[in-house]
This record gives C-alpha cells, structure tokens and sequence, in this order.
C-alpha cells in the first residue's frame, strides 16, 4: 500500500500519467539517418580539364564544378559552372544517385571517402577537389576529420581568350552606345534594383500641380503628378475638362525619369555628365518642379503621400493655397425677333442647329 502511495505521488508531481511498458518501444532512443541529416549537404569545389585538340588558341579547358553530397541518402550531385559563350552544355554534369567507386561494384562512395583536397574518380573522370564550404568543414570537424588546406583554381585560359574577344567586340569607348541602343529598343536586363521593385512595388506617390502657362492660348493647367518608388520615375497627367475647346492631350510627361536639368541633345547617351535626376525629398509641397522648361507648382497630395513622407522622411506636406480662378462664365445674348415668322419658329433656330417645328396650341387656335 505505501508503494502504491509513493507511485501516485511521483505521478501526480512530474505530471505524466502511467503508461505500460509497450507504448514506447514505437519511439526510437536514435532518430533515422533520413530525419537526422535531412536538408544537410556537404558542398565541394572542384574542376576537371579537358584536353583541346583542333584549336590555334588553347590546349586544354578547366571545368569548375561544384559537387553536393546528400547526407540523408549519400547521393552525389556535380553542377557545372556556366561560363558565356563557352559553345558547350554546361549545367547539370551528373545526375543526383548514389555514386560507385570504380563505376560497376555496388560498393558507393560516402562521406569519409570524401575530403579536400584530393583527387576523386567518377566513371573514369578525374574530378580534382580544391574547397569545400564552412557547413562542410564544420560537419568533418565534428567527425574528428581535419581538412587540408584549400587550393587556387589554376588558370583557364578560354577566359583570356573570351576576355580578349569581349574587349574586341565590345570596346569601352562603344558600350555605352550599345547599351543606350539596347534598352531604347526594349532590351537589356538589370537586376541592380530589384531590392528596390520588391520593397517599393505599387507604391505610388500622387501630387497635385499646376503651370501657369503664359503661351498664345494661355491660362491655367492643372496635372496630376505620379512618383512611381520602385524605380524612381514619375508621370505628369492632364486634368481633362468637359467641353474645353481643346483637343484631348492626356500625357504631358510619360513615365520616365526626370531630370532636374535635362540634357538638351539629339543623343543623351553619349554624354559624359551625370545626370541629376527628382528624388522623393525634392518633391513638397510649395516648391517647383522644371518639366523641359515648364515651371510647374506642387500645391497638394493624397493622403498616402502625406503619411509616406511623415514615417520616411519626417516631413509634414503642407497643402499650399491658390489664387481662386476666374469665373468661366459665357453669355450670349438672344437677338430679338426679326418679325419674319412667328417667334416660336424663330426661337428654335437660336436654340438647335437642327430646329424642330413648333407644337400648335389648338386651344389658342380654337379661341
């Protein structure tokens, strides 16, 4: 009865409840080696050469690959740097599987046959090991395994070749012409702000401004201003009015990006000077903003803007107040009836370009 007692406490004090023996034996004391090493990969730098026999500008080519070996499964996996121009398939060199040691015996490589630097054997191809990452120096450091020290890549030399090729191909003083004629065309790729298009992607900055245009058909024009973050450009779009007389001209400014003292030449991309171009703090409320000569006011903006500017920037946009416009107000006068015909008749000439007869007053002609 006293043990019985003693059981019940030590129960009741660490919380878990009695369980028989057998429940478990299902778990085991050592996890499986699919779970222990699962998503753990040892990563090696190595390279081949390959021995050029009808070429005038190299003997051999050196192959940097980089060899994964799968902890979970021992599989081995080689990728093949890819290098441009190189007129080869480079890529996936050797498929993810397990790997014999001399290409035909079921006896397969594993880790501890593996170290840097050495030499290692894969179906009749020399594969040179020269590096390896720090998870992989670290895991056979936990072995009781000490790496060697690590090894330069010896020298290609396609790359002078290709190096030598680009700069006639490509020489410095014609890039930036070639590069202006790509992307005017469309092309080009640069991923330099691409940090920038994820952070800032549909963030729109929206301002309100207004010319005073001082031409032959004068008067004042209001457009609506959009800063687009994800690459800093903006666009200039015309408030349109119902039957202003004029023809409907919606863009002032495409989406660009606009410099605050644009270069005036038939070729802006072979000019030297650097451009300055509207960044986010050039733009309150008050200031001025040149559009290729137009000297444009910044008078409001929406709310987004308004709170943008208050958490990045720390600077409050004050709405700036404008002269209220003048009244747009036309009359014109009817002319008095001439006496020819009635003056209904008349009248529906004054009132449509197409006038309809009058309707008659029976009663009136009754009377």
């Amino acid at each position: 009865m006293l043990a019985s007692m003693r059981q019940g406490a030590a129960s009741s004090f660490t919380g878990v409840p009695n369980r028989p023996a057998h429940e478990n034996d299902a778990v085991p004391k050592i996890a499986p080696k699919w779970l222990k090493h699962d998503r753990h990969v040892l990563r090696f730098q190595c390279y081949f050469q390959e021995s050029v026999v009808e070429s005038p500008n190299e003997n051999f080519r050196i192959h940097k690959c980089t060899l994964l070996y799968y902890l979970d499964d021992d599989t081995i996996h080689i990728l093949e740097d890819r290098m441009e121009n190189a007129g080869l398939p480079q890529g996936v060199f050797l498929k993810r599987h397990k790997v014999p040691k001399d290409g035909r015996s079921s006896e397969c490589y594993n880790w501890s046959d593996i170290t840097c630097p050495m030499n290692l054997t894969v179906y009749s191809r020399v594969f040179r090991i020269y590096d390896c990452d720090d998870f992989t120096r670290s895991y056979y450091g936990n072995e009781g395994v000490n790496m060697g020290p690590r090894e330069d890549l010896p020298e290609d030399p396609y790359k002078q070749a290709r190096a030598m090729i680009n700069y006639k191909q490509n020489p410095p003083d014609q890039a930036e012409m070639k590069n202006y004629n790509e992307v005017r065309l469309g092309g080009g790729c640069n991923n330099s702000n691409l940090h920038s298009f994820l952070e800032n992607d549909r963030k729109v900055l929206c301002f309100s401004i207004f010319w005073e245009d001082s031409s032959y058909d004068g008067g004042d024009k209001f457009y609506t201003m959009n800063y687009f973050l994800s690459n800093n450009s903006m666009e200039i779009k015309e408030i349109a009015e119902q039957n202003s007389g004029k023809y409907a001209f919606p863009m002032l400014l495409k989406r660009q990006k606009l410099a605050k003292k644009p270069i005036l030449t038939h070729c802006p991309g072979m000019s030297l000077r650097q451009e300055d171009y509207y960044q986010p703090a050039d733009l309150e409320c008050g200031s001025d903003v040149h559009v290729y000569g137009r000297q444009c006011l910044i008078y409001d903006c929406n709310a987004f803007t308004k709170q943008w500017y208050a958490k990045n920037l720390g600077l409050t946009q004050n709405p700036v107040a404008l002269r209220k416009p003048r009244p747009n107000l036309v009359y014109q006068a009817v002319p008095p009836h001439t006496g020819y015909g009635t003056e209904e008749d008349s009248m529906g000439g004054v009132v449509s370009l197409n006038p309809k007869a009058p309707k008659c007053d029976m009663k009136k002609v009754f009377k």
